[in-house]
């Protein structure tokens, strides 16, 4: 990526955050049915267990996403959104590597991911994977769910 980027944690108080993540509620619902959107809301984000940042070139907001916490040694993906104007510029893998980062700086053994099966959800199953993320099953509290692609990283195995 060309132009500075900054991943900072966020309390969701700025008012682009804000609307980012009320964009991406609404994107999810227009693609997804309602029983198979798994997106975190503004209160579900800022509960205990689930850590929100976001990214920044200067005072632009590019994007976001949050790590949740399943168990001492497990995490969870969530809220990754990228501003469309901002994709294609590698704002989304910068994300990802620093959730895996932050995963692995607070012991987790695994991480782990839902996404959608449509085409729609495409580009971030290919981004995950370009990251190691590899196909599982149902993890924590989700169920089977035709629409709902499951991902997981092992933190233990040797990095590249």
């Amino acid at each position: 990526m060309r132009d500075t980027l900054s991943i900072e944690p966020d309390d969701l108080t700025r008012r682009p955050v804000r609307d980012l993540i009320t964009e991406h509620l609404a994107e999810m619902y227009s693609v997804s049915p309602a029983e198979s959107v798994h997106a975190l809301d503004h209160a579900q984000l800022l509960k205990d267990g689930v850590s929100f940042f976001t990214a920044w070139s200067g005072d632009t907001l590019l994007g976001c996403a949050a790590l949740r916490e399943l168990s001492p040694s497990e995490g969870e993906v969530k809220a990754m959104r990228t501003r469309p104007e901002a994709r294609g510029r590698g704002v989304g893998g910068h994300l990802v590597a620093f959730l895996v980062e932050e995963a692995r700086r607070r012991g987790y053994r695994r991480l782990n991911l839902e996404t959608g099966t449509q085409d729609f959800f495409a580009p971030a199953r290919r981004l995950y994977a370009r990251h190691g993320f590899v196909p599982t099953g149902p993890f924590g509290h989700y169920g089977p769910d035709p629409l709902s692609y499951f991902m997981t990283l092992d933190l233990t195995a040797p990095q590249n």
